[in-house]
């Protein structure tokens, strides 16, 4: 809706993206991570009520929690620790209450807090990923098992980025002799794109590939030196070849409540305009 605030949290989207089916972690997750956007803001009271919401989450619904997960044993020891981890949280912020704004004792207390929060984040996506059923498969359709898929989960990736000229990256202010950037790539959502990237990385398609375009709104790599326009390799027999024989994917397209993604139409066409995705 108009208005509405979009979440850009990269680390909040993945938890999202899992295939799980819990309202009561979902509430503890919305809870947690309010908590870091009232840090942020200052809104302290309000970071304190969301600590107490999630003690008592956790107190009172534990078992609830527990019941989706492979190994109860393993998430009751999560949930114990994402507890303990509140008593600092909570400390870090009255100590943050009781500083004068905008001192130095203020912005030490708050750093102690967007730690403590973070820490118990990264709890929370242990927690939630113990809740993906063993084995799971994000289904597709079998017109495109001939097309790398990411089955059963994710990947991470590497790169490293250079200026040919030999110049230096500033970053925050900065300088450094060579960007790192880590992706996560998510085959529970995107099996079909996210396969095509990782084939893609582990034949070394994109080692020593120059950036084609820096804007600053966009960076894009992927167009190797000569007439294709990508990858060229054995085709999909769903989707065919480019004119140069690059190999072709399928647009890809999972709505939120779907068992699976669709593909070849767009949101619009499918007559699903506005949906969750």
């Amino acid at each position: 809706a108009t208005g509405s605030r979009v979440n850009k949290d990269p680390e909040s989207l993945l938890r999202y993206g899992l295939p799980i089916n819990n309202k009561e972690v979902r509430g503890l997750q919305t809870s947690i991570e309010t908590i870091k956007q009232d840090i942020g803001s200052k809104r302290k009271s309000a970071a304190l009520d969301g600590v107490k919401k999630s003690r008592t989450t956790i107190n009172q619904k534990a078992s609830k929690m527990t019941a989706s997960c492979r190994d109860a044993s393993v998430c009751t020891e999560i949930l114990g620790k994402m507890s303990e981890r509140l008593d600092p949280l909570e400390t870090a912020l009255r100590e943050s209450s009781d500083a004068f704004q905008g001192s130095e004792q203020e912005r030490t207390a708050l750093d102690k807090a967007y730690k403590a929060q973070d820490g118990i984040q990264k709890l929370l996506t242990t927690l939630e990923e113990q809740m993906v059923p063993a084995g799971y498969k994000t289904p597709v359709p079998e017109e495109y098992s001939d097309l790398p898929q990411l089955e059963g989960g994710r990947a991470t990736v590497e790169m490293v980025l250079k200026k040919g000229d030999g110049g230096k990256f500033r970053v925050e202010g900065k300088l450094y002799d060579k960007a790192e950037m880590k992706m996560i790539i998510d085959g529970f959502n995107a099996p079909v794109t996210g396969g095509n990237f990782i084939d893609l990385v582990d034949k070394g398609f994109y080692n020593n590939m120059n950036i084609q375009r820096s804007d600053g709104f966009v960076v894009q790599t992927g167009d190797p030196d000569g007439p294709a326009d990508g990858y060229v390799g054995t085709p999909s027999k769903s989707v065919g070849k480019g004119k140069h024989g690059e190999r072709l994917i399928p647009l890809e397209i999972f709505v939120v409540g779907d068992k699976g993604p669709f593909y070849e139409i767009t949101i619009e066409d499918e007559g699903r305009g506005g949906a969750a995705t």
